[in-house]
C-alpha cells in the first residue's frame, strides 16, 4: 500500500514538468510571432522616415560626424585608430595625376630637348686658350665620392620617379596599363632603396659645399653675360668674375639643399608610415611636395649634366679625377683660381 503511494507521489513531479514544457512550447510560437512583427513595424517606420528625411536634405548626425573626424572608442592602437573615416582634400589626388605628373614628363623631356637645341645651335663653350695639360686641383677625394654616391642614385630615382608619377601619363598610351603595371613594380623597390643613400650623400653635400656657394657682388654680372657660354652675338667672348662656384652653380646648389630637404622630408614620411603615423591629408600633402620638389630637381639636375658634359669643354674632368685644367680654372672660375694662386694653396697634379 506504501509502495503504491510512494509511486503516486514520484509521478506528480514529472507530470507537472510535463506540463510546464507543453505550456513553453504552446506559448514560443505566439512569442517569436510577436517579435517578427515588431521588427517589421521597426523598419517600415524607417523606411517611411527616410524620404522625410531626404526631402528636408537634413544630413544625417552620425555620418556628419563621421566626416568630421571625430573619434570613437575602439580597441586598436594608433592616434588615429578611433576615426571612422580618414577625411581627406580630394583635390590634391587630382592634382598629382593632372598637374605633377605631366609637368614632371615635361621637366624631363622638354629641358633635354631645349638644351639639345642649344647646343646645335650655340656648340659648346670652347677653352679660348687651349688645354694647357697641366691640371690643378679642385676636389678632395672625399667630396668627388660623395658627388657620385649622390649622383647614381639620384638618376636611378628621377627614372623610377618618373615611371611611378607618371608612367601611365607617359608610357600608358604606348605600352597598355598591364605594361606600365609591370614598369611600376620594378621602379617601387629601386626607387625605394636607392632614396637612403641619395638622402645621405646630399645631406653631406649640403653641408661640405654650403661654404663654396656664398652670394658674392661679381654672381649678377655672371648671370648677365649668361656666364659667357654663349657664342654669338654681344655676348660673345665675354668671360665673367666667378669664384670656386660661379652664380649658376651657386643657384643649382641652393635651388637642390631647399627642395632636397623637401624630398627627403617627405620621403621619410612615405617610406616610413608606421614611423610617422601621418593622416590621409598628410600623406596626401607629402607626395605633392614630393612631385612638384622632384620637377625642380628635375629640372637642375639636366642642366646640370648638360653643362659638366656638353656645354663646358673640360668640366667633366673635375668631377672624374677631381682634378681641372689650368685653362678651365682661368676662363670659368678666375677669381677662384687667382686666390689659390695667390695664397700658395694652388695644387698640381704630378
Amino acid at each position: 500500500m506504501r509502495s503504491c503511494n510512494m509511486s503516486r507521489w514520484w509521478r506528480l513531479p514529472l507530470l507537472a514538468l510535463l506540463f510546464s514544457v507543453g505550456a513553453v512550447q504552446a506559448t514560443t510560437p505566439d512569442a517569436d510571432e510577436q517579435a517578427g512583427k515588431a521588427l517589421m513595424a521597426a523598419q517600415a517606420a524607417e523606411l517611411q522616415a527616410a524620404p522625410a528625411a531626404q526631402a528636408t536634405n537634413e544630413p544625417d548626425p552620425l555620418w556628419t560626424s563621421v566626416r568630421a573626424g571625430e573619434s570613437g572608442r575602439t580597441s586598436a592602437q594608433g592616434p588615429f585608430a578611433g576615426q571612422l573615416i580618414n577625411a581627406y582634400d580630394p583635390a590634391l589626388v587630382s592634382t598629382r595625376s593632372d598637374t605633377t605628373a605631366p609637368v614632371l614628363a615635361l621637366a624631363l623631356f622638354g629641358m633635354i630637348v631645349v638644351l639639345a637645341l642649344f647646343v646645335l645651335v650655340n656648340g659648346p663653350a670652347k677653352l679660348s686658350a687651349g688645354f694647357s695639360n697641366t691640371l690643378v686641383k679642385r676636389w678632395p677625394k672625399t667630396d668627388v665620392l660623395i658627388h657620385w654616391l649622390m649622383a647614381i642614385p639620384c638618376l636611378l630615382l628621377i627614372i623610377t620617379g618618373l615611371m611611378l608619377l607618371a608612367g601611365r601619363f607617359v608610357f600608358g598610351d604606348w605600352l597598355g596599363p598591364d605594361a606600365v603595371g609591370a614598369m611600376a613594380a620594378m621602379a617601387k623597390p629601386i626607387h625605394d632603396y636607392m632614396a637612403i643613400p641619395f638622402a645621405i650623400a646630399a645631406v653631406l653635400a649640403m653641408i661640405r659645399w654650403m661654404k663654396h656657394n656664398v652670394p658674392a657682388g661679381y654672381d649678377l654680372k655672371w648671370f648677365a653675360s649668361v656666364g659667357g657660354y654663349i657664342n654669338f652675338g654681344p655676348f660673345k667672348g665675354k668671360h665673367p668674375d666667378a669664384g670656386f662656384s660661379n652664380a649658376g652653380e651657386k643657384l643649382w646648389f641652393w635651388s637642390f639643399t631647399l627642395f632636397g630637404l623637401i624630398v627627403i622630408g617627405s620621403g621619410v614620411i612615405m617610406l616610413f608610415p608606421n614611423l610617422m603615423e601621418p593622416t590621409r591629408t598628410t600623406s596626401l600633402i607629402a607626395i605633392t611636395l614630393h612631385g612638384l620638389s622632384a620637377i625642380i630637381l628635375t629640372g637642375f639636375t639636366v642642366v646640370h649634366i648638360f653643362m659638366a658634359t656638353v656645354l663646358s669643354e673640360g668640366g667633366m674632368e673635375c668631377m672624374v679625377s677631381g682634378y681641372c685644367d689650368e685653362n678651365w680654372a682661368k676662363q670659368h672660375h678666375n677669381v677662384w683660381y687667382d686666390e689659390i694662386k695667390a695664397d700658395g694653396s694652388i695644387e698640381y697634379r704630378t
